[in-house]
């Protein structure tokens, strides 16, 4: 995955995963719901592990009215559609989280 450039949008990246058994409409579910609600989708990585799914995305959050909550809640509710598991972190958590 490529890192971006710190004056990108700082403070409004959004780090989203997804995992889960691989099937057809992951990726249309959930960047139906990035482009309805105004994300601009940064950055995407995805590769398939056997038979699952692990796809990263980078979000622009600036141009979107929906909250980080509101944002996990509609991506939890795909996921369970998916049968996939989708979290979403502000950029600073995910930094925070796996720093070294």
């Amino acid at each position: 995955m490529k890192y971006l450039k710190n004056d990108e949008n700082p403070g409004k990246r959004i780090i989203i995963t997804v995992i889960g058994p691989d099937r057809v409409g992951i990726i249309a579910g959930v960047t139906g719901i990035l482009a309805a609600n105004s994300f601009n989708i940064l950055d995407i990585s995805q590769t398939i592990m056997q038979e699952f799914l692990v796809m990263v995305l980078i979000v622009d959050s600036e141009n979107s009215s929906l909250d980080l909550a509101m944002l996990k809640n509609r991506l939890a509710a795909k996921g369970t559609e998916l049968d996939v598991r989708i979290d979403a972190q502000h950029e600073d958590a995910f930094k925070f989280m796996h720093r070294l």
